[in-house]
């Protein structure tokens, strides 16, 4: 009993911090969509502003012009992803930058396909610029972006962090 115990601990932590993302994630795009029009924008900083948009696309709006497929599309994915993701943790419980990387994934992954089934669209309202970005982006406005967006960047960052340390070891 003791081993099986053990061996659940520290699944149960792994989707606590999933489920520490996805609510924490949810409970910023409540607040924005409450307080902000689509489009409005405040200026908090010279270099970071809190707006409302909607993205129907993934990453940088990839496939946002498509006919309405990828919405589904992107929720199926998630799903699959997540369970792809809950198998590993299963499999790898030992190696724990791991599994806190794919718990990030998991927990970003989820709080956008929430979004799209409630809204047919991820709410973003993080929004950086600094003129320095002007020739990749208009305006050196970087695409806006949320907190599910952020956790899966920093756990892919401890994905290649985990993984070079493994071939390092080896």
């Amino acid at each position: 009993m003791t081993a099986s115990r053990s061996s659940s601990t520290p699944m149960a932590l792994w989707l606590g911090l999933a489920l520490a993302v996805i609510l924490l994630d949810q409970l910023t795009k409540v607040l924005i969509l409450g307080e902000f029009a689509l489009h409005d924008s405040r200026t908090i900083t010279s270099y970071f502003n809190l707006v409302r948009a909607h993205n129907t696309g993934a990453a940088f709006s990839f496939l946002a012009d498509a006919a309405g497929w990828q919405r589904w599309f992107f929720v199926a994915l998630g799903f699959v992803a997540s369970g792809f993701i809950i198998w590993m943790l299963k499999t790898h419980p030992e190696q724990r930058l791991f599994c806190f990387a794919v718990s990030m994934i998991l927990g970003g992954a989820l709080g956008n396909v929430i979004d799209r089934l409630l809204h047919g669209y991820v709410v973003d309202f993080l929004q950086f610029h600094w003129r320095w970005l002007a020739p990749m982006f208009p305006g050196g406005y970087f695409p806006s972006f949320n907190l599910a967006d952020s956790a899966i960047t920093l756990g892919a960052v401890c994905l290649v962090i985990d993984e070079l340390r493994r071939v390092r070891k080896a």
